[in-house]
């Protein structure tokens, strides 16, 4: 019986979430009360968002913690299946763009959390490297990659590819799959050992 009132309690976070996203991606942070999510999560009580939630700030930072967990899940995925530094970063580049593309709500609503300034110490700290870092780091000691500062590449990478979401909202219709090319292009380029470059 625990179990069960378990998988509930999740399904009912998740719904929570779910209309927290939208309410958040279509309306704005600022829109985004206990009664306008309730609603739009079709909840009989604003009382069940408080049950789940000690507060708002708890709501928000569960969303945060949602959004970058899928995106860990969709990258990490495409990074594992890769057997060459080079293919991993590229499988990172790819991943991270094409999650922006296909999960525009999730994103919109992170960068609508981030432009308000709440969050709290998730949407603080900065981007964290080290997953890129050691893809880096992995390429120039396996010899794929030449000598460079890792710190600044991987957060060059970085900046480049979390623009992404900034560019849709901008440009809807923008071809996320030439952009990944693109960049992909750029930062092999910019990262191989001399001995792989085009002749």
């Amino acid at each position: 019986m625990q179990v069960n009132r378990s998988v509930a309690s999740e399904a009912r976070r998740a719904q929570i979430l779910d209309a927290t996203i939208a309410v958040v991606a279509e309306e704005g942070f600022a829109r985004a009360s206990f009664a306008r999510i309730a609603e739009r999560g079709g909840l009989s009580s604003t009382r069940l968002i408080s049950y789940h939630f000690a507060g708002k700030d708890d709501l928000v930072a569960a969303l945060v913690a949602h959004v970058v967990d899928g995106i860990g899940e969709h990258v990490g995925a495409r990074v594992m299946a890769a057997d060459t530094a080079r293919g991993r970063l590229a499988a990172y580049v790819e991943g991270v763009i094409s999650y922006a593309d296909t999960h525009r709500a999730p994103m919109s609503a992170l960068l609508q959390v981030a432009m308000a300034g709440a969050g709290g110490g998730a949407m603080d700290a900065p981007s964290d490297l080290s997953h890129l870092e050691r893809i880096l780091r992995a390429g120039q000691e396996a010899g794929e990659m030449r000598s460079f500062e890792v710190a600044v590449m991987a957060s060059t990478i970085q900046r480049s590819v979390e623009t992404v979401p900034f560019a849709l909202q901008a440009d809807p219709d923008l071809d996320c799959a030439a952009y990944a090319r693109e960049l992909v292009e750029l930062f092999d380029r910019a990262t191989r050992a001399d001995e792989m470059a085009d002749p």
